[in-house]
């Protein structure tokens, strides 16, 4: 059962992100992310207090439960190493080659990932992955919590072929991992969440995967439609979802950077794009907002 602290803190952090989809409606999502961004010590005060739910409270209630499996941290780490060091990139590659048999279309296998992973943490708070020797961490947030946090808007930072020291940028085909943890929620609207997903894909080395944990106390087919969703425009920019796992409060999927974009796109062209919603939603997108035609069982969704 939460208690005070948690209740008010988790009070806090709905009202910031409430105020942030209602500042959209009103004023436009352009002028209200760069008025958000501004912010500093609402800032502050958000990072604060979601370190102290992540880092304190989440971690405690699981230690006591004994159901450590079910930590975000601990599903990214273990299924990191189960990708990269385990069989699966090899079972993932030998899939897509026979999809791609399947197109006429042959492809070239590379050498199998060695060494330390490379991983961005976007909207990292306090850099949970730092503990892990396995990674090499690249952790950015609009609202740093810790040092070791590097103040970046990811909507809006700089991707190049080859970073400078004059400013900081993200080198395009660099990680192996980009994490989403509790992150595309923040964002306000579906087209934001888009163009962040479509920025991992440009960051991700072929191969590399993205990891997107978002969070939902429902049963697992009270927001199944948002989830196939995903997956449907994911694999439109070239992802295609190796893994989907619904634990009590969350959603956990891993999106593989697919050898070609042909192989990932292959699996949404043989659906019915009827069942699916033409946007990046979040089941709170339909709590105040009409959306396109075609986009119903609102009720359903609230």
């Amino acid at each position: 059962m939460a208690n005070t602290q948690h209740l008010e803190l988790s009070h806090f952090i709905k009202k910031v992100h409430e105020n942030l989809r209602n500042d959209s409606k009103k004023y436009g999502i352009d002028k209200a992310w760069k008025e958000h961004c501004s912010k500093r010590d609402m800032l502050d005060q958000y990072a604060a207090a979601m370190h102290e739910l992540a880092s304190k409270i989440w971690e405690n209630n699981y230690a006591k439960e004994n159901t450590a499996a079910f930590s975000r941290i601990n599903w990214i780490f273990n299924y990191c190493n189960f990708y990269f060091y385990g069989e699966e990139i090899l079972r993932q590659r030998l899939r897509e080659k026979e999809i791609g048999l399947k197109i006429n279309l042959t492809l070239d296998l590379p050498m199998a990932k060695r060494g330390k992973i490379r991983l961005l943490d976007v909207g990292s708070c306090y850099n949970p992955f730092k503990v892990f020797e396995c990674f090499d961490v690249t952790a950015i947030d609009i609202a740093p919590a810790t040092a070791d946090v590097a103040l970046c808007d990811f909507l809006n930072v700089d991707i190049a072929t080859e970073c400078l020291q004059t400013r900081f940028q993200l080198q395009e085909a660099l990680f192996d991992v980009v994490v989403f943890s509790l992150f595309l929620e923040y964002l306000p609207t579906p087209e934001q969440r888009l163009m962040c997903c479509q920025k991992a894909y440009n960051l991700l080395t072929v191969e590399g995967i993205l990891l997107i944990v978002t969070p939902d106390s429902k049963h697992v087919g009270a927001n199944a439609k948002i989830m196939k969703s995903w997956r449907f425009l994911l694999a439109g920019l070239g992802f295609s979802r190796i893994k989907y796992e619904k634990l009590s409060h969350i959603h956990c999927m891993a999106f593989r950077k697919s050898l070609s974009l042909s192989v990932a796109s292959r699996w949404a062209d043989l659906q019915d794009s009827v069942q699916f919603f033409a946007k990046m939603y979040i089941p709170q997108d339909f709590n105040s907002i009409e959306i396109d035609q075609g986009d119903v069982v609102i009720n359903e969704l609230t």
